[in-house]
């Protein structure tokens, strides 16, 4: 039986490493042929001495001479490139089946429509693709036969909610609205006003999922539920008044569908990534993720409305998408922006709304045709945001 060609983009991430751990426990199912990563050249040799994959990408030219050398050294059939374009080229490689679309941010937007014009099942964990360019991924997807599958815990848990033979017409599915959980991170319950005084590891601490610097402090403003939301409108063809954000600080049931006979149809689980990596790299069929059974007896669940006033990301990303156009695209780069100045001491916290709804009131929306078209939003909203930071 041939095992699934698998390339994993951004394999030395959170999600590139549980993408990894599922794979490892199917090697009757599985194949790497490529991994990818930024800069972390030990992470990125051991995986390669690990999968034995025949390519490996560093986005960093340097990086990439580094693991060349080790590589030679260890004697692995690896060819080790560097660069976006060889990202692209990666995503687009004959001999592979699945891509995983890990990489964090922007950078990642070029390789994963790169993998849709090929065609392939693409796996997407960058929300950066659908918030920059949703409608063109949507339609290469499309146009090209590729497949789509959700990795994020929410929007994986919508895709199990819908019936199995959706095609992207809510209505003709009886579907009323889909409820998108949030657990409302670290500061959740903090005053408002205490939380001028958050710091970067206080940011990064979030009570029930281990994640990467940048997506934590999304998730502590926020603003990670207003680009899901913005996705959600992609995947499932949504009307922004058909997605819904509920605050759920278990992060036991990753979302809801509500159908219009008044059932609400939920994906349960415990939080641990492997799970929608697993529904989605065995879809349609089911394969064992490693994850420990949900002890229903052990589980309490809450919901409640996010508060605006703690949490003002969340409105602005329902704005840019009732604007439309570069709007989406805008927000997601003032936002990179202003995380970043907030990581390395910049920015205050609660600084970063209000970059965001300046950059969002000064670069002005336009209609997106092509890729170079949220690109070029992407720049202008980048040094907007950069001067922003500036006159701070």
């Amino acid at each position: 039986m041939k095992r699934e060609a698998i390339a994993i983009l951004g394999a030395t991430g959170s999600i590139g490493v549980s993408t990894l751990a599922v794979i490892e426990r199917h090697p009757d199912k599985f194949e790497i042929i490529a991994l990818t990563a930024h800069s972390q050249v030990p992470r990125l040799f051991e995986q390669c001495q690990r999968f034995a994959p025949r390519y490996a990408v560093m986005l960093d030219i340097v990086a990439a001479g580094q693991l060349r050398g080790l590589v030679k050294q260890a004697n692995l059939r690896c060819e080790v490139l560097h660069g976006a374009d060889a990202l692209e080229q990666i995503a687009a490689l004959g001999e592979v089946d699945t891509v995983m679309a890990a990489i964090v941010g922007a950078a990642g937007l070029r390789s994963v429509l790169a993998a849709a014009r090929a065609g392939k099942k693409i796996l997407l964990a960058n929300k950066e693709a659908l918030v920059m360019a949703g409608a063109l991924l949507v339609e290469t997807v499309r146009a090209n036969k590729a497949k789509l599958l959700p990795i994020d815990s929410e929007h994986n848990a919508i895709f199990q909610a819908l019936p199995h033979d959706f095609a992207g017409d809510l209505a003709a599915a009886g579907v009323r609205r889909i409820l998108l959980t949030a657990s409302g991170g670290p500061f959740r319950l903090t005053p408002a006003h205490e939380l001028e005084r958050v710091t970067p590891d206080e940011a990064c601490a979030h009570p029930n999922w281990v994640m990467g610097r940048k997506i934590s402090v999304d998730s502590a403003t926020m603003m990670n539920k207003g680009l899901e939301v913005i996705e959600a409108r992609w995947l499932f063809n949504a009307a922004p008044g058909q997605i819904e954000v509920v605050i759920h600080p278990q992060s036991i049931v990753h979302s809801l569908v509500e159908y219009i006979d008044g059932s609400l149809i939920a994906q349960l689980g415990n939080p641990d990534m492997r799970t929608p990596i697993a529904h989605a790299l065995g879809f349609p069929k089911r394969i064992s993720a490693g994850v420990a059974p949900l002890d229903l007896f052990k589980t309490a669940l809450e919901f409640s409305a996010p508060d605006p006033v703690r949490f003002p990301c969340l409105n602005l990303a329902y704005q840019s998408l009732q604007t439309g156009g570069s709007a989406p695209a805008i927000l997601n780069a003032a936002n990179e922006v202003a995380v970043a100045g907030f990581l390395d001491g910049r920015l205050g916290f609660t600084r970063i709304p209000h970059l965001i709804e300046g950059v969002l009131n000064e670069v002005e929306s336009s209609p997106l045709t092509m890729l170079d078209d949220a690109l070029h939003a992407d720049s202008r909203a980048r040094d907007a945001a950069r001067q922003w930071i500036a006159r701070c």
